[in-house]
């Protein structure tokens, strides 16, 4: 179905003047078709936001109704509309901004059991919602069908925002690998800015266009961290972990070399004459022979702290790498926690580094017991 939106319309004329945007960036906003989870406080930023730039359908999941508490921060409902169902009350106020946006209303949670079939047809989801489960159902359902993934959070003085994209090799499992048991905080137990809410939902918004357009370079692999009460935002940066890539047996990228399948590291009880404990160490280093240090972390970790004299070779390229090193020569690798660096020793042992070990609990354990003054993460 030919979209309603017209991306030549006067109406969007200081958008097609941007650069790398013009009217090729305006074109790919009315044939989009975004699914918004959430229609509170941040999809009362993002869902009008959309609809004003020329997103030309808009799906909305909202099982709740407004609620005068709701008022100050989810801008999109008014007085009149408390009782009304949340997906109708965003509705109308798209209808009011722009009447020619397909709108698809969904009054029921988003869950892992509706995901698939709520995304068919979906170029891009955002989740706004306030619901841990929506976040994970979207993230994994999104990752299946090959579609970014915006979300966001915002809580008290402070918000974040990101981007997921599994097939451009991050998402939200990469920062949070398993999902709580709860929601942790909330708006009800721990308030909200309401002007929070308008940073966040229109950095989400921002987000959404440029992946939608291709013009800028989208939050992959970066967390947008803001603060209300300092005016400050910082950025908090994370990769995929290479453990979980062998775990998840995803598919090597056309333009890198296939490194070698590394092996399962040995049961703990096996592993144990192979692992170091932070102050063992320690003192090993002060010895006449002091192990060679293997760093298997990525660039920005090591940027943030690592142990002096330390070879670093990432993790994902020790495959290829590995002939840098001396197999008879002791070599104690380390990461941050301790995980990858123990399928790093077990690949360096099936490759004859017979004095091989790891260090248990990784730089975070040599944070804790051997240096506290080092930064941690």
């Amino acid at each position: 179905m030919a979209p309603r939106v017209d991306p030549s319309s006067r109406r969007f004329a200081r958008q097609h003047v941007l650069a790398g945007f013009g009217s090729d960036g305006q074109r790919a906003l009315a044939e989009a078709h975004v699914l918004v989870i959430g229609a509170g406080g941040l999809g009362s930023a993002v869902i009008p936001a959309l609809a004003a730039v020329g997103v030309g359908t808009l799906s909305i999941v909202d099982p709740d109704t407004v609620d005068e508490t709701n008022l100050p921060r989810q801008t999109a409902h008014g007085v009149a509309d408390i009782g009304r169902l949340k997906v109708d009350s965003a509705a109308n106020a798209v209808t009011r901004l722009a009447p020619e946006v397909t709108l698809i209303r969904h009054s029921e949670l988003f869950t892992a059991e509706n995901a698939v079939e709520l995304l068919d047809g979906v170029d891009l989801v955002v989740d706004g919602s306030d619901s841990i489960g929506a976040r994970y159902a979207a993230n994994d359902a999104a990752a299946g069908l090959g579609i970014p993934l915006v979300w966001g959070s915002a809580v008290g003085f402070g918000a974040q925002v990101g981007v997921a994209w599994d097939s451009r090799g991050i998402d939200y499992r990469d920062l949070f690998p398993e999902q709580p048991n709860d929601d942790g905080d909330s708006c009800e137990l721990t308030g909200v800015l309401p002007m929070v809410c308008g940073v966040a939902g229109a950095m989400m918004a921002a987000e959404a266009v440029k992946l939608l357009t291709g013009v800028g370079e989208p939050l992959l692999g970066r967390v947008a961290v803001y603060d209300a009460l300092s005016g400050r935002t910082r950025e908090v940066p994370y990769s995929r972990d290479p453990a979980r890539v062998m775990t998840d047996a995803a598919p090597t990228p056309p333009s890198s070399v296939p490194e070698p399948a590394l092996p399962e590291p040995a049961a703990a009880g096996a592993a144990d004459s192979r692992s170091y404990s932070a102050p063992e160490l320690a003192v090993a280093l002060e010895g006449a022979h002091p192990p060679v240090l293997l760093d298997v972390r990525e660039d920005w970790e090591a940027a943030i702290a690592e142990l002096p004299g330390s070879v670093r070779i990432p993790f994902g390229q020790l495959g290829s790498r590995v002939g840098e090193l001396d197999p008879a020569a002791p070599v104690v690798v380390y990461c941050h926690l301790g995980v990858r660096s123990a399928h790093a020793l077990a690949f360096l042992e099936q490759s004859g580094f017979s004095h091989a070990a790891h260090l248990a609990g990784g730089i975070e354990a040599w944070a804790a017991s051997v240096d506290p003054g080092m930064r941690r993460y």
